[in-house]
């Protein structure tokens, strides 16, 4: 599923997300293709200046909410992860 990450730091993603089984205290959600929502509603892959991986685990508790995504934002998603 496709969805807005709102993390607790404020940073706002976009990320097919799955949850995953895990031990207490393991991450529990699997990010896959995360992409940043900038300024103007730009979208930038997540952590490209550090890394080339496209899938990320991280703690539910990263996270403040999940939303689905404007229409428009979506459309520009699915178009770079083609």
């Amino acid at each position: 599923m496709i969805k807005v990450v709102v993390l607790v730091s404020g940073v706002n993603l976009i990320s097919t997300i799955d949850e995953v089984g895990s031990e207490l205290g393991e991450p529990d959600c699997k990010l896959t293709k995360p992409f940043l929502i900038c300024e103007g509603n730009m979208l930038e892959p997540w952590l490209s200046d550090v890394t080339s991986a496209d899938t990320f685990m991280m703690s539910s508790d990263k996270i403040l909410t999940l939303t689905d995504p404007r229409p428009t934002i979506l459309e520009k998603y699915e178009t770079l992860i083609k």
